[in-house]
C-alpha cells in the first residue's frame, strides 16, 4: 500500500472515539523524531465506549494490523501506511472497524 508512513506520534482513534496509542517495540527507524510503526507493533485503545446489546460493554482495547508495506521494512517487519489496513478489537476479540488516523507525518511516503 502506498501512502504516508504511520509513526508513534500519529493521532488516531477507534471508530467509537477511543484514543489509539501506538507502542513501538523497536525504535530504530525514526520519522520526524518519532519511531516508525510496523505491523509487529501494538496499538492500544483507551476510552472506547462501545457496548453491544443488551448493554454489555465491549470497548476496543487493541489494534490488529493486517497489511503493511511490501517493499519497505524496519527490523524485518512491514511499515504501516495511512490509511491503515487494520481493525480494532475488544477483549473478546470482536472486530469493531479500522482505526481512524487524523494526524500523521507527511514527509515520508511509501510507494
Amino acid at each position: 500500500m502506498a501512502g504516508p508512513i504511520l509513526h508513534a506520534g500519529a493521532v488516531a482513534q477507534c471508530v467509537h472515539g477511543g484514543m489509539l496509542t501506538i507502542i513501538v517495540a523497536s525504535p530504530r527507524v525514526m520519522l520526524g523524531g518519532m519511531p516508525a510503526a510496523t505491523i509487529a507493533d501494538q496499538g492500544m485503545v483507551a476510552g472506547c465506549a462501545f457496548t453491544v446489546p443488551p448493554g454489555k460493554p465491549q470497548p476496543c482495547l487493541t489494534t490488529q494490523w493486517i497489511v503493511g508495506t511490501a517493499r519497505v521494512l524496519a527490523d524485518g517487519a512491514p511499515l504501516i501506511t495511512v490509511p491503515p489496513i487494520a481493525t480494532t478489537l475488544s477483549a473478546d476479540m470482536i472486530p469493531a472497524g479500522p482505526p481512524i488516523v487524523t494526524s500523521v507525518q507527511t514527509r515520508v511516503i511509501a510507494t
